[in-house]
């Protein structure tokens, strides 16, 4: 596989009233063609801002104050505003959380898609209906070509998230961000989506940054997952190394917030306390005071990377050669077995990397 974005030192301030928010703190990803990155963390930690930024549109009041976005070798950030059009629905495109905003509630969907279309290439209004209807078709939208004309009202939830997939996919665009794109659906209708995006990534050949709060919803769609808390990425691995040998305690904290079949408890676990005011961020590690195994030196210094694996970094002390042993919670030492079973030779933490993302 070859990287068709790379993000590197990425750090964004907002400008506010009460001071500057370092909302983005040296974040540095990649994402290869044909694969499904997701990235996970609770509200606030960064995921929509950093993606908004990959699509050049950071509200006024943030500011890039250093990194850079390479898209297929070419920084992002360096593009004019005219550029960043002919990019975005075209090369990047964006699906959001919320349908009924994301569409205009007085146009008939059939424009809504076929607009796109023809925004960024020469098609008469007659062959970008017809191609409307077909990608209308592909995301599942019974009998497409009878309904071009109906509104966004006329639709359930699930059809309007379906159809704003379309509009995000009929320029088949090289990059699809999908924010939160199932929040606001049911269970049921989640794993629709979900399987609908796996299917359209094989038909269009796109590569998939897929952000959310829930990690249940990561294990049916993602190659990688990177881990964000407080502006900076705290674990990147593989899904399957995430899911079964997380090394983060935030990583473990949200897992253990995920309800599964072997949970047998009446109360699901919370993650204690709240995120740090990113006005005037913590010295050292981010999540020390909501982390029941920190130390000394979580409050004092931040920690590097620890590599875990050739694919497996995560930013803890506990991964330092010095560190004591500590007890894991039940439901992460239930998944560090299926993890032995699945790797009999299990990796230590080896070297660090300089600096955290």
């Amino acid at each position: 596989m070859s990287k068709i974005l790379e993000v590197n030192n990425l750090e964004i301030d907002f400008h506010t009233y009460a001071g500057e928010v370092h909302a983005i703190r040296n974040v540095s990803f990649d994402l290869e063609k044909g694969e499904t990155l997701a990235i996970v963390g609770e509200s606030g930690s960064g995921k929509s801002v950093t993606l908004r930024t990959i699509m050049g549109l950071l509200a006024k009041n943030g500011e890039v104050v250093n990194g850079e976005v390479l898209f297929n070798g070419e920084d992002i950030l360096k593009k004019s505003n005219k550029e960043l059009n002919d990019m975005r629905g075209n090369d990047i495109s964006m699906i959001f959380q919320d349908p009924m905003t994301s569409l205009d509630p007085t146009m008939p969907i059939g424009k809504q898609v076929a607009e796109v279309l023809r925004i960024h290439n020469s098609v008469s209004k007659k062959s970008a209906m017809e191609e409307a209807a077909r990608v209308l078709e592909l995301v599942g939208i019974k009998d497409a070509r009878n309904r071009l004309k109906d509104y966004p009202h006329q639709f359930s939830g699930g059809q309007r998230q379906r159809i704003v997939i379309a509009i995000a996919i009929i320029n088949n665009p090289q990059i699809l961000i999908a924010d939160e794109p199932t929040t606001a659906l049911d269970v049921t209708i989640q794993a629709q989506i979900i399987d609908l995006l796996k299917e359209l990534q094989t038909k269009i050949d796109t590569s998939i940054i897929f952000i959310t709060h829930d990690l249940g919803v990561v294990a049916g769609i993602a190659d990688r997952v990177a881990v964000m808390y407080a502006g900076k990425i705290v674990e990147f691995g593989t899904v399957d190394e995430i899911f079964y040998n997380a090394q983060h305690p935030y990583t473990w904290g949200l897992l253990e917030s995920m309800p599964t079949l072997e949970t047998n408890t009446k109360r699901l676990h919370a993650i204690p306390g709240t995120p740090p005011s990113l006005l005037d961020p913590p010295v050292g590690d981010a999540f020390a005071p909501r982390n029941a195994y920190a130390m000394q030196i979580d409050t004092e210094q931040e920690p590097p990377f620890f590599q875990v694996s050739p694919t497996h970094k995560a930013a803890t002390w506990l991964l330092h050669p010095d560190a004591p042993k500590v007890e894991l919670p039940p439901e992460i030492a239930r998944r560090r077995e299926i993890w032995k079973k699945m790797n009999p030779e299990t990796k230590k933490p080896q070297t660090t990397e300089k600096g955290a993302d």
